[in-house]
């Protein structure tokens, strides 16, 4: 397969999973009650761990090579993803945003996107294991998103799966970005890649972390081990490691 072609199908099945984590939510009740509460903080964790995993294993290993270990300016760049990130957050809820869920999981869907597209520019081994990551965390996130939709005015089912299947042609576009881009500039696509990685702490640290904590309840915590195992086992399957 060409290069152009792994970017378009890598980036359109790891978008698919937001219409795909959609439809799970879309299943009403579990029942008894106490195993619906649990589950959905169990998914929130898994995303959580998928996340932290996306950060660990690739954006941050990846974006340092691309930055020649130069310290100084990689913790600035991933301090000013996290600064960035919790601005945004502040101008929405300025502005009363009814769908934080969603704009949390656009956030860090389009600059991974746009990075995955450069990775396979640069030829680096890790393209398929970063699609693979903003495909898992992109099912917890499409769920959170659709029950944050469905609580709003004038839902409808069909209409919101359908919005949230076309969000999955932003990957592809952003992919195709970052191949066109950044292909010639090594160093911005690391800056993009550790600039992400900060924005995605702040996320975890400020909207998921809190919201997978269930009182005497032990699996939403264990839902994020298991995330980031399942990633880690990725890595090791995809790299040979």
């Amino acid at each position: 397969m060409s290069e152009l072609g792994s970017i378009l199908l890598y980036t359109a099945l790891a978008g698919a999973c937001i219409p795909l984590g959609g439809f799970l939510a879309k299943i009403e009740r579990i029942r008894p009650n106490w195993v619906e509460n649990e589950f959905r903080h169990f998914v929130i964790a898994f995303g959580g761990g998928v996340l932290l995993s996306a950060v660990a294993l690739v954006l941050i290993p990846e974006g340092i090579g691309h930055l020649d270990n130069r310290a100084g300016l990689i913790a600035l760049i991933v301090l000013a993803g996290g600064v960035t990130f919790f601005v945004v957050e502040k101008v929405l809820a300025k502005h009363k945003s009814e769908v934080p869920q969603l704009n949390a999981m656009l956030l860090d869907y389009l600059p991974e996107s746009m990075a995955l597209g450069g990775i396979f520019a640069v030829g680096s081994g890790s393209g398929p294991l970063l699609a693979l990551l903003i495909g898992l965390q992109n099912i917890p996130e499409g769920f959170n998103a659709y029950r944050e939709l469905k609580a709003a005015e004038n839902f409808h089912h069909k209409r919101t799966l359908t919005f949230m299947s076309l969000l999955t042609l932003l990957g592809p576009v952003f992919g195709l970005l970052g191949w066109v881009f950044l292909t010639d500039y090594p160093m911005l696509l690391g800056g993009i890649m550790l600039f992400a990685a900060g924005g995605i702490l702040y996320l975890i640290f400020q909207d998921i972390a809190p919201q997978s904590r269930l009182n005497r309840h032990w699996a939403p915590p264990l839902g994020a081990v298991i995330g980031f195992s399942v990633a880690l086992l990725g890595k090791l399957l995809l790299t040979g490691a």
